[in-house]
């Protein structure tokens, strides 16, 4: 180690006030480790779980960013003790009694593994209880809106005498009627379509670093709603620096969510190259990825690979967050460069979401949406 280097990692440890003394200009990695330490050990602001605090998911994300996993385990019980969430975590009776909100979920998922043994069915039943709340807001939306475009994306303008919708056919025709034979004559045909079939299928790719704790609960429980339907074929995947394909958890919402792993890198190449053989039939196939496209791998390969799947013909939509929060943070480079790619780029709120996902069904501009 240099003294240059060791200088510096002192001045990590003394905060800043021993920045002015010494005179040190920090890399851009370091000043992000030194405002995560400064924001645990030299802040006098109590934390708390509710609404006001997404701060605190967004710094349980960064510290496994900038420190190794056995510091990262340190810094959480710290922060539990500091920041005031130990009581909360550790005490099942008390957990009972807070009404949970995203954030509250949030932090719960991010600590998951230091939550006490005693606290963790406790912890299982607070999320359920906000997944039930959102999915009580959120699924007949979903479903209706869905299930309209659907029905008007499947008509089938080119039936087989045994798809022919003879009632629909016959009033669409009505205009067409010859007094003389007394018949219609049939210009327009309308059929059922493809009955039993799978219309459209979603890729949900979700981006789950500690920034984006909001949108994986909500993107969870929304995949969770759309798997439900049966004319859509609905995929869930996660990823970090590594990627996970939660599909076969969809059932239960409770364990796709504690199935994630709030925090960590990110890799959004990886996660686009791990989907792109799902897009079997390109038409058919909407793609939404949910990230703040803040690339910790190869950018010019991501850009690569985002427009191959642009150019397959499949409907790619980018949400720089699905949450109601507000203005999302995200990398505004990349985000331009990716609506450069003709690929719709910008934020969504869960309410929002059916109609955006009803648009795409029905091929329609998605900037009439949002």
């Amino acid at each position: 180690m240099t003294m240059e280097e060791s200088i510096k990692k002192w001045r990590l440890i003394l905060g800043k006030s021993a920045e002015e003394a010494a005179g040190i200009d920090l890399s851009e990695e370091m000043q992000g480790m030194d405002d995560v330490l400064d924001a645990l050990y030299d802040s006098d602001q109590e934390g708390n779980l509710g609404s006001s605090s997404p701060n605190v998911n967004r710094w349980l994300g960064d510290i496994r960013k900038y420190f190794p996993d056995k510091v990262v385990q340190v810094m959480q019980n710290d922060a539990l003790d500091r920041l005031g969430l130990h009581q909360i975590l550790t005490e099942p009776e008390l957990l009972k009694t807070i009404e949970p909100d995203i954030h509250l979920v949030a932090t719960l998922l991010t600590l998951k593994k230091i939550i006490p043994a005693r606290t963790k069915d406790t912890a299982r039943m607070v999320v359920g209880k906000l997944v039930k709340k959102i999915e009580r807001q959120l699924k007949n939306p979903m479903r209706e809106a869905i299930m309209g475009s659907i029905h008007r994306a499947k008509r089938n303008r080119r039936p087989t005498l045994k798809e022919i919708d003879w009632n629909k056919t016959i009033r669409v025709n009505m205009k067409h009627y010859q007094q003389d034979i007394k018949a219609i004559i049939p210009e327009t045909l309308i059929g059922y379509g493809r009955r039993g079939q799978a219309l459209k299928k979603v890729i949900l790719l979700m981006d789950q670093s500690g920034s984006m704790a909001s949108s994986v609960v909500y993107a969870s429980i929304l995949a969770a709603v759309m798997a439900s339907l049966k004319s859509l074929k609905t995929h869930l995947v996660v990823f970090d620096t590594a990627v996970v394909d939660l599909t076969p958890e969809l059932a239960d919402p409770v364990s796709v969510l504690f199935g994630t792993q709030l925090g960590g890198g990110t890799d959004i190449c990886q996660a686009l190259q791990f989907v792109q053989p799902l897009i079997q039939r390109p038409t058919d196939t909407i793609l939404v990825l949910v990230s703040d496209l803040f690339e910790g791998g190869n950018k010019g390969e991501l850009l690569k690979t985002a427009a191959s799947i642009q150019r397959s013909g499949a409907e790619f939509i980018t949400l720089l967050a699905l949450s109601d929060q507000g203005k999302p943070v995200y990398d505004r480079t990349m985000a331009e460069r990716f609506a450069a790619l003709q690929i719709p780029t910008f934020a969504c709120t869960p309410e929002k979401f059916p109609d955006l996902m009803a648009a795409a069904i029905k091929g329609e501009d998605l900037k009439q949406v949002i």
